[in-house]
């Protein structure tokens, strides 16, 4: 989810996963990853799309990553799309991983991992959760939370 030009993709490939999917809402961000990959690329199920709109397939996910998406989705209907959908394409059984701002990060929606948990609710169990101190490039520290969480249920 938001996996864009991230090398993340390439971490996965490279190391024997198939049955990969990349969304974003850039088409260059794609695109970049794309060409990074090269030959590569044709291993992977590139979407270009808005996450609260998206229709993707029922019950097709193993694992849900997204470390770019949720804190910036600052309308509460939003969020419940996102949730929807992630919902909807995770298999019951299937793993979530979703990092958004700490509460003490950059001034989008920022969560403590009891307030991101309770953005999904009961379907998904709440299995860890940890916080990064991220260096960005420029020399910045982002605080970020992950939750790493498991859809329940049929």
């Amino acid at each position: 989810m938001g996996g864009g030009a991230s090398t993340l993709v390439d971490d996965l490939v490279t190391n024997g996963y198939t049955d990969l999917t990349v969304l974003d809402l850039s088409a260059a961000a794609l695109n970049t990853a794309r060409q990074r990959l090269a030959e590569k690329a044709n291993q992977v199920h590139w979407i270009e799309a808005d996450i609260t709109q998206v229709d993707l397939p029922a019950n097709r996910y193993d694992i849900w990553h997204d470390r770019a998406v949720f804190h910036f989705l600052t309308d509460p209907a939003d969020r419940a799309a996102y949730v929807q959908t992630v919902l909807r394409s995770v298999k019951p059984g299937g793993h979530v991983i979703v990092a958004t701002f700490a509460e003490d990060g950059l001034p989008v929606m920022r969560y403590r991992p009891d307030e991101l948990h309770d953005q999904f609710g009961e379907p998904f169990v709440l299995l860890n959760h940890c916080k990064e101190e991220h260096h960005t490039p420029s020399g910045t520290v982002q605080s970020f939370v992950y939750c790493y969480c498991r859809r329940v249920g049929s």
